[in-house]
């Protein structure tokens, strides 16, 4: 039992240390306006343009769409992305999509792994930008 207790506390330190660990690759720093104190992280916005290959058939561009979704779903639920979504307009910029990563080489590298980035259809525009940790939309 003692053995079991220790190898529980163990794991226990090591996960939160892990986490410890994580959070302090992000980009932070505090800004105090008033008598609030913000602590500001570095996100990365993406841009996403429709691509030079956009010529595939409806059947392989639904596929393509279908694997850009689940990437998306999957990241988000990594937690790397924290917003996405298309514009509604038909201009030069078809949507958005807000990164929690520690490195502008990670959201390209997350960009990179996207099936509509691989295949052509979209292109992609990454902006480091800097927000209050714990925004929220109304």
């Amino acid at each position: 039992m003692k053995y079991l207790i220790f190898i529980l506390s163990f794991l226990s330190a090591n996960i939160i240390a892990a986490q410890t660990e994580d959070q302090q690759f992000y980009e932070t720093f505090e800004m105090t306006e008033g008598d609030t104190t913000y602590v500001m992280k570095k996100y990365y916005m993406v841009f996403l343009k429709p691509g030079p290959n956009r010529d595939q058939s409806e059947e392989e561009a639904a596929e393509i769409q279908r694997g850009h979704m689940a990437h998306m779903n999957k990241l988000a639920e990594e937690k790397k992305i924290c917003m996405a979504g298309p514009f509604d307009s038909d201009g030069s910029i078809a949507g958005m999509v807000i990164y929690s990563c520690f490195s502008k080489e990670e959201a390209e590298r997350l960009t990179q792994m996207d099936p509509a980035v691989k295949a052509g259809r979209l292109l992609v525009e990454i902006h480091p930008f800097w927000a209050a940790m714990g925004s929220k939309l109304f």
